[in-house]
């Protein structure tokens, strides 16, 4: 019989140097030392690893830290009971692992420095005890040869700490989790791991880097949207942005304002699951259109991870069915409530929870209607209609018994049906980001009309460039308000996290 031989036991574990935690009153300085904190961690990672595979001793453990940022209170204080966030609600001490500092810089800094005014209190910077995952450590865009790997003769487990899914969970924003005693409050609505994991997804579904996604997001379930967003943007390319500094295609492609080419990134012969593009402004204020396809769950897939990065707002534009007679082929759906029957969220937000509609979004939407088509008032009661639409998780419900379908769409007073809106009006309720749905009447199943070939062509032709324009206008008239008016008491439950 083969004779196995087993390694020897590791108990030899290798850390860098210990980090003294040092205590900020200026939110600058807290996040210089969060990424000077998080650059040394993740560089000793990646130097292990290289190490390794030269040869060094692999009777070792090599552990590095996330970061960490606290903050403690000893005062119910009275704050500006307007504000929806940067505040704690009660005295305690509270903290959250933190990563990618560079990627969140701005976001940090504004969440920090609102603390301190709120509060009058420093923030302590120092490391966790959660380990950064080895797969987390490298840069972005790495490529790990293969023959270091196998150059490496113990399990990699043994070596590093790997991606730990049992505490990668949505705890946090679902309102589930609860400290042990002594355990500080979670002061962010997601952990550094779980952000890691999004960020890793993100680049892997959408073919672009984290870096590049803008505050404003539309989602589409039409490529017919997506070309005709190529052509606005390199349009707006070439006559010198109008205030968007470049265009970002997959495969982090980059046509630059006053460019008619790409200079940079590699353009893909393969397209992703739902490629992205963005209009990029400073500071991320632009414009990022994603591609979900068809499905609640592509459109909870996507917004699971795009809401690490918390966005200002997000969009849906899509096509969907009209269940009114009195609707036309190209008329508009403002959705003002959802029937939720995509199932794809009812572990995480129960479907008895009602999903609002939000003033700032509906007040944008039906401005830039207003705006791009011509019309006013009553007049655009013609091509615009809002009320309640249905998701569903069966493309084909139609060909079931429809007595039931029919009987729960009349009564909810639906007027529009599709498979994704609901999912991402609900992901945003969820994970406390301003959402909206602008829809468009391609077809009226439940009236005998659907589109014929030609009849389909003129309608994408004439509809979706109008649509698309609109959507873009809405999400500009957003990006005019100040971030506090349009992250609004509406999405905060009993008991938030002071980062928004």
């Amino acid at each position: 019989m083969e004779k196995r031989i087993y390694p020897q036991p590791i108990e030899s574990v290798s850390t860098p140097d210990p980090y003294a935690r040092q205590s900020f009153t200026d939110a600058r300085e807290a996040v210089d030392a969060l990424k000077a904190l998080y650059d040394r961690n993740t560089s000793f990672l990646r130097d292990s690893f290289d190490k390794l595979g030269e040869g060094v001793d692999q009777q070792r453990r090599y552990r590095a830290f996330y970061p960490e940022v606290g903050v403690s209170t000893s005062s119910y204080t009275q704050i500006d009971t307007r504000l929806s966030y940067g505040h704690m609600a009660a005295p305690g001490h509270y903290s959250t692992t933190i990563t990618r500092p560079d990627l969140f810089d701005s976001y940090l800094t504004e969440q920090l420095r609102l603390l301190m005014r709120n509060h009058g209190v420093p923030v302590t910077v120092g490391e966790s005890e959660t380990p950064i995952p080895l797969h987390f450590a490298f840069l972005e865009g790495t490529h790990v040869d293969a023959g270091v790997a196998d150059r490496i003769q113990r399990p990699l487990r043994d070596l590093f700490d790997v991606p730990d899914l049992n505490a990668t969970d949505d705890h946090i924003a679902n309102g589930t989790y609860e400290p042990l005693p002594g355990e500080p409050m979670p002061l962010a609505p997601f952990t550094a791991q779980r952000i890691d994991y999004s960020l890793h997804r993100l680049s892997h579904y959408t073919a672009t880097s984290p870096n590049h996604f803008q505050n404003f997001v539309l989602f589409t379930n039409y490529q017919f949207y997506i070309d005709e967003f190529c052509v606005l943007a390199r349009e707006l390319m070439a006559k010198g942005g109008d205030g968007y500094e470049a265009f970002i295609e997959p495969g982090n492609v980059i046509t630059r304002a006053g460019e008619t080419m790409p200079h940079e990134g590699s353009t893909l012969t393969r397209m992703p699951q739902m490629p992205a593009y963005h209009l990029s402004k400073p500071g991320h204020g632009g414009i990022t259109m994603v591609n979900i396809g068809v499905g609640p769950s592509n459109a909870k897939t996507i917004t699971d991870h795009i809401a690490v990065l918390r966005p200002h707002a997000w969009l849906m534009l899509g096509h969907c069915a009209g269940l009114r007679n009195t609707q036309a082929l190209g008329d508009y759906v403002l959705a003002h409530a959802y029937v939720r029957e995509d199932h794809v969220l009812d572990d995480d937000l129960p479907v008895w929870v009602p999903i609002p509609a939000l003033a700032e979004i509906q007040v944008a939407v039906q401005e830039a209607v207003a705006e791009v088509t011509g019309l006013s008032g009553y007049d655009l009661k013609r091509i615009m209609r809002t009320g309640t639409v249905a998701t569903i998780d069966n493309r084909n419900w139609e060909l079931r018994d429809q007595r039931g379908p029919v009987q729960r769409l009349s009564q909810s007073r639906a007027i529009a049906l599709d498979m994704e809106s609901a999912t991402i009006a609900a992901n945003g309720f969820r994970f406390r980001v301003p959402y909206g749905t602008l829809l468009c009447v391609s077809d009226k199943p439940l009236h005998g009309e659907l589109k014929l070939p030609g009849m389909a062509t003129e309608f994408y032709k004439r509809q979706v460039s109008q649509h698309l324009t609109i959507g873009i206008r809405a999400m500009e008239k957003l990006a005019e308000m100040p971030a506090e008016r349009l992250h609004s008491r509406k999405l905060r439950s009993f008991s938030e996290t002071a980062f928004l």
